[in-house]
């Protein structure tokens, strides 16, 4: 019988490739599935099976560490209506803009403080698109340079803490069957710090040697233009435009990384000083406050229903004896530790051409960790490698929200070819990135 939840596994895939709603489709398919079972096979699935589903509802729903969740997610809406993403691309502008490629670096450098700000892609993508993409093409940068780096520098925020991706992962390898915590959010968050740093580093690596190489795509401002716009108060409003994200990236991430807080306390600290940021940018309003909390309300009720529709699917598949089967399976063949992790990440990878990074999280995660459990390969290092994959979703066509988000902003100059042709180095710096963790997996520890 564990063959019939691989079929359920892949008939789940197909439709939600077809575009069917991933909630609906992962809780009805799921309970009709098991439902056409129990009348064929009674003794395989009973409706006594059935009663621990609301049980693990509820525990979803009373799950503190996804309490997290809907507070980063106000968090970072809140701090896209404050304004912080127009002055620190403005200031960093002016700062770098007299060196080749300088604009190109101001933007990944911008990125990463909104990513440890904020963690929402859609946000930091089309601010820095609609803002820093027409200035980078009037002063002489290629498209697809100005595009890649735009998009590219937006998903840091999915490995850069706080990320939702890391929570959903962290909350998806759940317990082991002692009931132990197999990776806690808050050492997962740490795990992923240098990585993402290495990242950022890689990006502006990037552009130094493309802006060399190619010095038609990323000419370097005059410099008496950006003197002329620097005024007599540029080193404070240099320093003022730093202290409002580095305070709240202190106050969120130092909190956790020094024990003072859990990872949801200090998402509940981050999404108050992210009112107070707003409050001091001006921008604070009954009307922004109303907007922001509809925003967050959406968002987080997608993701708890795609949640609750992963939870019936998840309890469907291992009724049915998936776990077993597939670890029967791949016994069988002799595959190895490394064999398995691989054909993951492949698979992983592929998926994120066609669909959602949530999606992938909820149908694969509780597949594929039994095995490795089976293979007692440590899930910390497996999570922060997955992360990095499910990052390349948001770039890989033809259904990366990075490249969706930024054409909807992009003058018409500016074509999907473009886009595409911009993106692929850093889908290629990502990929070089999961083969040096798995070179070198101890990189992950050193915050630890």
């Amino acid at each position: 019988m564990g063959f019939l939840a691989v079929i359920l596994f892949l008939l789940l895939f197909i439709l939600i490739l077809k575009g069917y709603p991933v909630a609906i489709t992962l809780g009805g398919v799921s309970t009709v599935f098991a439902l056409a079972v129990m009348l064929v096979a009674p003794d395989v699935i009973r409706i006594q099976d059935f009663y621990l589903l609301p049980t693990r509802f509820m525990g979803t729903i009373n799950n503190t560490m996804l309490m997290a969740v809907p507070l980063f997610i106000f968090m970072g809406i809140m701090l896209e209506k404050s304004g912080l993403a127009e002055t620190l691309l403005q200031t960093m502008a002016d700062l770098f803009g007299s060196l080749r490629g300088g604009l190109a670096i101001a933007v990944i450098i911008v990125g990463a403080l909104l990513a440890a700000s904020t963690g929402i892609v859609g946000a930091t993508v089309v601010t820095m698109g609609s803002i820093s993409l027409p200035v980078m093409l009037k002063r002489g940068y290629h498209p697809a340079l100005a595009t890649g780096v735009i998009a590219s520098s937006g998903t840091l925020g999915q490995i850069i803490p706080p990320s939702i991706v890391l929570i959903l992962l962290a909350d998806q390898i759940g317990i082991n069957t002692t009931g132990v915590a197999q990776v806690d959010v808050g050492t997962l968050f740490r795990a992923a710090i240098l990585p993402g740093l290495l990242l950022v580093l890689a990006y502006i690596t990037y552009v130094l040697v493309i802006s060399q190489l190619r010095k038609d795509w990323a000419p370097a401002v005059d410099k008496a233009m950006i003197k002329a716009r620097r005024s007599d108060t540029f080193l404070f409003d240099l320093f003022k435009a730093f202290v409002l994200p580095l305070s709240l990236i202190l106050a969120v991430l130092g909190s956790i990384l020094a024990g003072i807080t859990s990872p949801t306390e200090a998402a509940a600290v981050g999404a108050f000083g992210s009112i107070i940021l707003t409050a001091l940018s001006g921008k604070l309003s009954t009307e922004t406050l109303k907007a922001v909390m509809q925003q967050t309300m959406r968002l987080t009720s997608m993701v708890f229903l795609i949640l609750l529709g992963a939870t019936t699917f998840t309890l469907v598949f291992r009724t049915l004896g998936g776990d077993d089967y597939l670890i029967h399976l791949i016994e069988s063949i002799n595959l190895s530790a490394m064999g398995f992790l691989l054909i993951v990440m492949v698979i992983m990878f592929i998926s994120g051409f066609f669909i959602d990074f949530i999606e992938i999280i909820f149908i694969f995660i509780p597949v594929v960790v039994p095995i490795f459990n089976i293979y007692e390969i440590d899930l910390l290092w497996v999570a922060v490698l997955m992360a990095i994959n499910l990052q390349t979703s948001f770039l890989t066509p033809p259904f990366g929200f990075s490249l969706f988000y930024l054409k909807g902003v992009a003058p018409p100059e500016v074509t999907t070819a473009h886009l595409y042709r911009g993106i692929i180095p850093y889908i290629v710096i990502q990929v070089l990135m999961i083969i040096l963790l798995v070179l070198f997996p101890d990189l992950i520890k050193v915050f630890i």
